[in-house]
């Protein structure tokens, strides 16, 4: 299992290959779906995501003593952001997506030439991946977009995640697909 540590550097990144294990820890931004419309569209981000990690998560957040306490922290769909997030790993210099279902085409070519990697977090584990953040750090947004779909900032501590894409064409779901394909086709006898 990898350690990756924020800031997530680009040969710490192009290191990592589809189906790896890693553990993330440090400085995690959440984004959504108004988030990622509002970055693509060239909103200025509240914060420098260069080098950043961007969780695919509208966290669920109480408020505590003089700051806020994540209650879950489940990734949420990524694919739904697929619209946007080539255009913010180019302009905004992210480095890692944490999400869940996998990302498509035009996000693992901008993983490939930007040095980005999408890791996979564990889905209907909310309650569990929250025990890995540590404490909220900050809040950007929120009278904007609300809780949910607000960018937190959280610093996190040992994250597990699998690489879903990697920087050189490695793309988990891909192969997951074909192989699964080709097994229906060994089993039905049909070619194609």
């Amino acid at each position: 299992m990898t350690d990756l540590r924020y800031p997530f550097s680009e040969s710490a990144v192009r290191a990592l290959r589809a189906g790896e294990t890693v553990r993330v820890s440090g400085t995690v931004f959440t984004g959504r779906d108004r988030l990622h419309k509002y970055l693509a569209e060239g909103g200025a981000s509240p914060v420098d995501l260069r080098d950043a990690a961007l969780f695919h998560c509208g966290p669920v957040v109480v408020p505590e003593g003089t700051g806020w306490r994540v209650m879950a922290a489940g990734p949420t769909t990524s694919i739904r952001e697929e619209p946007y997030m080539a255009t913010i790993i180019a302009e905004q210099g992210v480095r890692v997506i944490i999400g869940k279902g996998g990302m498509g085409a035009k996000t693992q070519a901008a993983c490939i030439e930007r040095g980005c990697v999408y890791l996979q977090a564990v889905g209907g584990a909310a309650a569990l991946l929250a025990k890995r953040i540590k404490r909220v750090e900050d809040v950007y947004l929120l009278d904007a977009f609300g809780a949910t779909e607000a960018m937190w900032r959280l610093d996190v501590e040992g994250l597990e995640a699998v690489v879903g894409i990697d920087t050189v064409g490695g793309h988990v779901f891909e192969s997951v697909k074909a192989a699964s394909a080709a097994r229906l086709a060994e089993l039905t006898g049909r070619n194609g």
